[in-house]
């Protein structure tokens, strides 16, 4: 009786074993709102519960960073969810597995990489905005920016926050969209003007809308969703889209090289570019890879995506480095310590 006992409970064990051993653990480094990721590991794991998420998050520069640091020694399986600009520049690197995910042809083209098999396929974009507090600006006697070149003037010196580029993806489509617009000498001319009139800089793209929002600012550069939002929910906020056009970026995913869990990076990575998954990013974003699943966002502004430039995300990656040292010589003073 005894022997039986031990037998079942070694059989018992055994299958046990089996069964956690078929599990997967995948590390997942992402840029993703805190607040939107468990959604998305709940919506995977319906799908693939043999599949755990270990998530590494932190804003795109930081995890940017990481990865870069990593390149010879990598500690993430997958990207999910960071700016097509450092994907471009890890692409660069040879850091990315290249891989047409199943279904890869039913999004839109401007969100896969052009490369056969491509090494990054894109979620979701985010655009460059301004939400404008219309209470505490007309308690300060402000009047509606409707340039870029307005933040510049002197009625609003101590009464803007932005992103910092070296650590938010929306810190550096601001500063990467200027280049392009006013060219390299204007652009930096531009920002030291801005610069003149920046209460701090943030560590988060969402964060100066979120303030604004508050009332804690009247002038916050953020993206347009986060002011759609904020505004659906009560705000007082204009959510101003600059005459000269606004930058933008996409969120992307990608497989990392090298990684020993290949086919189960696989699935995550088919998964993320599904209908459902597309879905899922709708929430957080008004424009998805997959046509068609947008649905119209309360507030948003009409004309945002014929004011989103032509661009360059070459440009903004093979340049990214250099960029963001000048940014940081000239302008990180008024950064707010990193929590």
């Amino acid at each position: 009786m005894a022997i039986t006992s031990k037998l079942v409970l070694a059989a018992a064990t055994g299958l046990y074993m089996t069964s956690t051993a078929m599990a997967v653990d995948l590390t997942v480094y992402t840029a993703v709102e805190a607040e939107d990721l468990k959604r998305y590991a709940e919506a995977f794991n319906k799908v693939h519960p043999d599949i755990k998420i270990n998530w590494v998050r932190d804003s795109t520069g930081i995890i940017t960073a990481k990865l870069l640091a990593e390149k010879n020694n990598p500690q993430a399986d997958v990207v999910w969810g960071l700016a097509a600009t450092s994907l471009l520049l890890m692409k660069a690197e040879g850091m990315l597995e290249a891989y047409a995910p199943a279904g890869v042809d039913k999004l839109d083209p401007k969100f896969v990489d052009n490369s056969n098999p491509p090494a990054w396929t894109g979620m979701d974009a985010w655009v460059a905005a301004v939400c404008y507090n219309t209470v505490e600006a007309g308690k300060l006697g402000l009047t509606p920016p409707k340039t870029w070149q307005d933040l510049t003037k002197a009625e609003y010196k101590g009464h803007v926050i932005m992103p910092n580029p070296n650590s938010s993806g929306t810190g550096f489509l601001d500063v990467s969209s200027w280049l392009q617009i006013f060219g390299e000498k204007g652009g930096w001319e531009y920002m030291d003007g801005l610069h003149q009139n920046i209460a701090r800089y943030t560590h988060s793209g969402s964060k100066p809308c979120k303030l604004a929002a508050a009332g804690e600012i009247p002038i916050g550069v953020s993206f347009a969703f986060r002011g759609a939002k904020s505004k659906a929910a009560g705000a007082p906020l204009e959510i101003i889209v600059p005459e000269e056009g606004v930058g933008w970026d996409m969120e992307a995913t990608a497989i990392i090289a090298g990684t020993d869990k290949l086919d189960a990076a696989k699935k995550l990575v088919d998964w993320s570019i599904t209908k459902d998954a597309n879905m899922l990013y709708n929430t957080g974003y008004a424009v998805v890879a997959y046509p068609g699943v947008a649905k119209p966002v309360k507030f948003f502004p009409d004309n945002l995506t014929e004011k989103m430039i032509d661009n360059d995300f070459e440009f903004a990656a093979n340049n990214r480095k250099a960029i963001l040292a000048e940014w940081q010589k000239r302008y990180d003073s008024k950064s707010e310590p990193k929590s």
